[in-house]
């Protein structure tokens, strides 16, 4: 099984982690020196690669921000929670950091939120099988291409797989304009899990109800919310901030 991968950077990532098992990419014919260093990676890794019009490519990708880049790509592996880490292998002694989204329905929320989960070092993304935005080209292309570096795991139950993680040492902690706790007051650098909300709804109190915290991120100015996106990076920022300031003074 293959899925269609679209824009410059989904299919320069796609490339990366996949190598070889791109089953081919189509870029722009006359489309720059970008979409060319782009068909020479392809090219580099043994990949069938063409050069083609416009049209074929608004074909291929069925209208979507292509960038004069598609790619057939490998299936996605997902993973289940027992897979989860909860030790972090490039920092030795550190808890590992998963994301976990509850509801989250907006595939370029979905995609931002993957897109800071890779950058800031989490090591695993959960969320439920329903109530979620799918894997579609355009969340792959929201996330620009991190979602190809992601550890991904898709469950029946958030708030079951939650609990497994507990079990196993992990602090879950659900973000909600009026949690009782600041998140920057609590301890983050052991293995944690940050619950992100859906985008009108916040967490569901079933979820809220098996974390351990319940957190708000600081709020001064006049508007009291943030997307999910957003309020997931500065929320991961928040643990990396700790976990530097940990390092720095042992």
């Amino acid at each position: 099984m293959s899925r269609l991968v679209y824009g410059l950077q989904p299919v320069r990532e796609a490339i990366r982690a996949h190598g070889a098992r791109v089953g081919w990419v189509l870029v722009q014919r006359d489309g720059g020196p970008k979409l060319d260093a782009l068909a020479r990676l392809a090219e580099g890794q043994g990949i069938p690669t063409e050069r083609a019009p416009r049209g074929e490519l608004d074909r291929r990708s069925a209208g979507g921000r292509h960038q004069g880049a598609v790619a057939s790509a490998p299936e996605l592996t997902l993973v289940g929670v027992d897979a989860i880490p909860v030790v972090d292998e490039g920092q030795p002694g550190a808890g590992a950091i998963t994301v976990a989204l509850d509801g989250v329905m907006d595939p370029q929320n979905f995609g931002a939120v993957i897109r800071s989960a890779v950058a800031l070092g989490a090591r695993a993304i959960l969320w439920p099988e329903h109530s979620s935005a799918p894997l579609t080209p355009a969340t792959f292309r929201a996330s620009a291409g991190a979602i190809e570096h992601a550890t991904l795991c898709r469950v029946r139950s958030l708030p079951d797989a939650l609990e497994a993680l507990a079990a196993r040492g992990v602090t879950a902690i659900a973000l909600d304009a009026q949690g009782p706790a600041e998140l920057g007051d609590l301890p983050l650098t052991g293995p944690v899990a940050i619950v992100i909300g859906a985008e009108d709804k916040g967490t569901r109190r079933a979820v809220r109800r098996v974390c351990q915290h319940v957190a708000r991120l600081p709020m001064t100015g006049p508007i009291a919310s943030l997307n999910a996106s957003v309020a997931g990076a500065i929320a991961l920022y928040e643990v990396v901030r700790q976990r530097r300031t940990l390092g720095a003074q042992a």
